[in-house]
């Protein structure tokens, strides 16, 4: 029996949690999320909100309350925390204190169940089995590496050792939504637990493509399921397994075409009738298989842990874009990933509740990533893109006469093929000496090491026939030659990166759940590879050869004419320019490090028999080689430039108070204020002093919570009423600051009547169905926007066996 009961206890502390939602149901007193939900961390010694740093904890219930169904929702109700909904799942920009990105590399890092997800292609995926979610803000380098020099999620599934029985969930709302979980929790013994479950959701979609007869663009069907077993051989040791699939096949990229960019250009835009609405000719599209698998083993030492975690990803997606976001054929791009993932860590720290806490640590991955993207130029393409800017090349001959080239290839491929692997591996330390000097002092202090080698095979080429057509008074007859090219790249580019990131922190606690702390920390972003510009290349690289091959080609013929004077064929000649310089490949593509320091002061307090949370920060951010993703200036593709220097400071606060037995209020703030130090992007503009684009200044949740308690054997236990609003703003989507965002809220709420372990939910977001942009670009002086969401109504039904 003694055995039973330790294997029992090891389950319940150190896997899982405590039965948190029956816990939420007797009490509205403000408890601190972690005291019930116990979950173990393989690198902090102590709980989230005992450390020297900034965090918010939602468990399953606070995620009910505000409607946290994916990552993206999680915009606005964490502090200084921003995540725009736009595009489709292949997107995920997380932005937190002014660090943020867009495409290539994230910013911010994400661990589920205390896996990595290296790629943020694999960020958006279904929440329908989380138990908790962890924000945690500023760097995390220390313990965490790359890539989350922003801060750091992480998401913890439930565990089977805690829960029991079945739970189903049902749902439906208002635009075609439909959604449907089930999961069973079982515990065939003291030794052994097991999860299986699986979910399905659809959605109409909300906006209509007025090109293609107003046919919904945004439609979605994904599916997909999760298997968790968790063995406990001995009293000490623990093995976790978890394999989770997702399949996802969705509409996307509802751009509305909000007019040119340029003023002088507005008046003869010929599509001024297409502003307000969505016009594509070619149906965009995004389909993603999505795999993940683990294997976590911890050992329970008397003065130590031991966790290794052993994770696999495999990614595999397709994504079809109408590249112009117009009618006309010009250009589309499909794009596929293929990714897979190996990534190992292995942790050795000490028990809690010790003077000194430590941890140390080794990581390492690999990741394998081929990407494919052809670009296909249609007719309209091939003439405004193509042949009128290669004759825009050719010079003026004057009264001379008149040369050009015409494209005769329709449609024009420019192939492209890339393999971008990536090897990263880390040795960590951290030490925390408490009650240093006086107690309740504390001070911290770690390091990392981190090397990366990632580099680029890249294959992109396009084949070409044009004719090359020349007329000139000093000629007889007109000239028209048919030419070919292939312009083509082929080659390989590597870099490698070693990187020290240190962590110091103080701080002081003089009661459980109070403390005072700062903190100085160094985070980095890795550097890669822009893919996308290889179509830019190859049209460089067009250019060039046919005014080489145009150059030689008359250099042949007039060597051939009767009676031609050599001074005219000079003149003629010096108009051609000749083949110039290929473009250089790596000065094109590669994009570097981002690194950043942040110096942070912040408080924990617990106040009024813990009836009162609050939690508040204040920083500043310093940044290096800052990574801004932009659209090339061609049009062809999303590239990651570095923009030079740039540096963001605010506060943020988040209160969690009862104000009775049955009412409760939760407010969070953020500010931030990031702006670019350095950015010359030529000798004419320069950006320094502009805010960092997709940054809200200003980002605010509040919330209330109601629980009307019902008398016994009455046919509810309670109904639960919740209403939450959410507000960013000032946002600027440029880096030339020519278009942004104000400030905007959505207001929701949500219904809940609860028996036993049945609730019936009604809810409702944006429910003053407020206006606004969730996402601004610019494209070939084009200017496009995606709307936020309208109202939408919705019920969920929630039970569990």
């Amino acid at each position: 029996m003694k055995r039973k009961s330790i294997l029992i206890a090891l389950a319940l502390m150190s896997i899982g949690s405590t039965q948190a939602e029956d816990v939420r149901k007797d009490t509205i007193k403000v408890i601190d999320v972690e005291e019930v939900i116990v979950i173990a961390s393989p690198k902090e010694n102590r709980k989230l909100r005992e450390l020297p740093t900034a965090s918010t904890l939602l468990s399953q219930k606070d995620m009910q309350a505000n409607q946290v169904t994916n990552l993206k929702g999680l915009s606005a109700v964490v502090p200084n925390i921003f995540i725009p909904d736009y595009g489709s799942k292949l997107t995920s920009a997380i932005y937190i204190r002014g660090i943020g990105s867009r495409i290539n590399t994230p910013s911010v890092g994400l661990y589920v169940d205390n896996i990595p997800y290296i790629n943020q292609s694999a960020f958006d995926f279904n929440y329908s089995d989380i138990e908790r979610i962890d924000v945690l803000r500023g760097p995390q380098g220390t313990l965490y590496g790359r890539n989350t020099m922003g801060g750091l999620i992480r998401v913890h599934t439930k565990s089977p050792f805690s829960y029991q029985g079945t739970d189903i969930r049902l749902g439906a709302a208002t635009y075609g939504n439909y959604n449907a979980s089930l999961t069973h929790y079982h515990r065939l013994s003291d030794q052994l637990a097991f999860s299986a479950g699986g979910f399905y959701e659809h959605a109409d979609g909300f906006f209509k493509n007025s090109w293609l007869n107003n046919k919904k663009i945004d439609r979605i069907n994904a599916g997909g399921g999760r298997l968790r077993s968790i063995y406990l051989p001995s009293e000490n040791l623990k093995l976790d397994f978890n394999v989770n699939y997702e399949y996802s096949d969705q509409g996307g990229y509802p751009y509305f075409y909000t007019g040119k960019v340029d003023e002088a250009d507005r008046e003869k835009d010929e599509r001024k009738d297409k502003i307000g609405l969505i016009s594509y000719n070619d149906e965009s599209s995004y389909y993603r298989n999505l795999l993940n698998a683990s294997v976590n083993i911890e050992y329970q030492a008397t003065n130590f842990t031991l966790s290794a975690v052993t994770g696999y990803q495999h990614l595999k997606d397709r994504m079809f874009l109408d590249q112009d976001f117009t009618e006309e054929d010009i250009f589309n791009l499909e794009q596929k990933q293929k990714l897979n993932t190996i990534s190992e860590e292995i942790v050795l720290k000490s028990k809690p509740g010790r003077r000194w806490e430590w941890a140390t640590g080794a990581f390492g991955f690999y990741q394998w990533l081929h990407t494919s993207g052809p670009v296909m130029f249609k007719e309209r393409g091939i003439q405004s893109m193509l042949e009128d800017e290669i004759n825009n090349h050719i010079p003026d001959m004057g009264k001379m006469g008149q040369m050009s080239v015409d494209i005769t290839t329709s449609p024009l491929w420019v192939s492209g093929s890339f393999d971008t692997p990536i090897v990263n591996g880390a040795l960590f330390h951290q030490s925390t000496f408490h009650d240093l000097l006086v107690k309740g002092l504390s001070l911290t202090i770690g390091l990392r090491l981190d090397y990366e080698k990632n580099s680029m095979t890249y294959s992109s080429r396009s084949d070409i026939n044009y004719n090359f057509n020349m007329n000139s008074v000093m000629i007889k007859d007109p000239i028209s030659q048919a030419l070919s090219l292939a312009p083509a790249f082929n080659g390989k580019l590597d870099n490698d990166y070693l990187q020290l990131l240190p962590k110091f922190a103080l701080q002081y606690e003089w009661k459980k759940g109070n403390s005072v702390y700062g903190t100085v920390s160094r985070g980095y972003r890795s550097g890669g590879y822009n893919v996308q510009m290889f179509s830019d290349l190859i049209k460089s690289s067009m250019r060039n050869g046919m005014q080489g091959q145009i150059k030689e080609s008359l250099t042949e013929i007039f060597s051939h004419m009767q009676g031609m004077p050599p001074s005219v064929i000079d003149k003629i000649l010096a108009n051609i320019p000749g083949a110039g310089p290929e473009p250089d490949v790596a000065a094109a593509t590669t994009f570097k490090p981002e690194y950043t320091w942040n110096y942070e002061v912040g408080a924990h307090l617990t106040l009024f028999d813990n009836r009162l949370f609050a939690d508040m920060a204040a920083f500043y951010m310093d940044t290096r080689n800052q990574q801004v993703a932009k659209f090339a200036e061609s049009g062809l593709g999303r590239v990651t430039v570095n923009a030079g220097k740039s540096r963001s400071y605010g506060a943020e606060i988040a209160l969690r108070a009862a104000i009775t037995d049955a009412f409760s209020l939760n407010a969070n703030y953020g500010y931030t204020y990031a702006t670019f130090r350095e950015y010359a992007v030529d000798k004419n503009t320069n950006y320094k002093g502009n805010y960092v684009p997709f940054v809200p200044k200003h980002t605010l949740n509040a919330g209330a919570q109601y629980i009307f308690r019902i008398a016994p054997r009455h046919w509810l236990d309670r109904v639960q009423l919740n209403a939450n609003y959410n507000a960013a703003g000032r946002i600027y989507w440029t880096e030339a600051n020519n278009a942004s965002q104000s400030f905007y809220g959505t207001l929701n709420g949500r219904v809940s009547l609860e028996k036993g372990n049945g609730a019936i939910a009604f809810w409702i977001r944006n429910a003053l169905d407020k206006k606004y942009e969730a996402f601004y670009f610019e494209s070939m002086g084009n200017g496009f926007m995606q709307k936020g969401r309208p109202m939408q109504l919705g019920i969920e039904v929630r039970c569990r066996f």
